[in-house]
């Protein structure tokens, strides 16, 4: 969903109980192989989590076809586990013929509510988004204790998003830092 008043949505989420557990970047390269896995609705994605203080920390994941279920819910298989070392990751499947085809950068904070996380995320240029996962319920606990509109919460996908800003603002919506050229990011105000 849109976030149209963060400051708000933290008191919210502080008050039904939620923590920050991350404060960062976080960087996505997806690869893909002549486009084999696009065409399968697959995505394979190695992530970067750096926090504003201490270690970064990378993951590998594999996230099989993309399903929305009558209730309205986004649903997919994924297989994750820990990159020590991204760069050696990179280079693996660089050497098995894969390359990076998107790379999405945004500054992140991470809250924590029972079996459900929300999850804030400012892109280079693009509204301010909010991303809600964990069990059905949970998810539902999270909406009613923050006082979320249901309605504006939507399992779109992150195209979606960027689609509905650049008619907005008939801007192109922005994911990655390396295309700005020079201008500063939308996450310089968080």
């Amino acid at each position: 969903m849109v976030v149209a008043d963060v400051a708000a949505l933290r008191v919210a989420l502080e008050r039904a109980g939620a923590t920050r557990t991350f404060r960062g970047m976080m960087h996505d390269q997806r690869l893909d192989r002549g486009g084999k896995l696009a065409g399968l609705d697959q995505v394979l994605r190695l992530r970067t989590w750096a926090p504003e203080t201490g270690s970064s920390r990378s993951e590998l994941t594999w996230k099989g076809p993309s399903t929305v279920t009558v209730t309205g819910y986004k649903q997919r298989e994924e297989l994750q586990c820990g990159a020590a070392d991204s760069s050696a990751a990179l280079a693996i499947f660089t050497a098995l013929g894969y390359v990076v085809t998107h790379a999405i950068d945004r500054f992140v904070e991470v809250w924590q509510h029972a079996d459900a996380s929300a999850r804030l995320e400012w892109y280079p240029r693009m509204d301010l988004l909010l991303e809600i996962e964990g069990t059905p319920g949970g998810i539902e606990r999270l909406i009613a204790a923050t006082g979320l509109d249901r309605a504006s919460c939507l399992p779109d996908a992150l195209a979606e998003f960027a689609a509905r800003y650049a008619a907005r603002t008939r801007q192109r919506a922005v994911w990655a830092e390396a295309e700005l050229a020079g201008v500063a990011p939308g996450w310089c105000d968080a």
